[in-house]
């Protein structure tokens, strides 16, 4: 089964006025998580930051509004802004290492008490 990727935004850091504009967007939060579902199993793995961005006078300018369609617009921001390829590369070779382990620990269970 293939992997579901999803941006989940955590806060958005904005000017209260700059440059002829309110909430000015300069920086927004987030989560970028993937989850894969195996023989009834659900493994995950997320991988978060923190992506500036700069307004240019002249710009196309999207106020702020509290709405799904806003969440959309800025996580349109985050894919063209952030290497996807790489962060879900990182997010899928971890989830396969959750599948199908690589190592894991031993114990002498004797020795519990």
């Amino acid at each position: 089964m293939a992997i579901n990727y999803k941006f989940e935004i955590h806060k958005i850091n904005a000017l209260v006025e700059s440059q002829g504009h309110e909430n000015l967007i300069t920086r927004v939060h987030y989560t970028y998580s993937g989850s894969k579902e195996v023989e009834g199993v659900t493994y995950s793995e997320c991988v978060g930051g923190t992506q500036s961005f700069e307004y240019s006078e002249g710009q196309d300018f999207t106020p702020y509004a509290d709405t799904e369609e806003f969440e959309s617009i800025i996580v349109g921001w985050l894919e063209a802004a952030l290497d996807l390829v790489e962060l879900q590369s990182r997010i899928s070779e971890s989830i396969d290492k959750k599948v199908t382990p690589l190592d894991n620990d031993l114990y002498f269970t004797w020795q519990q008490a």
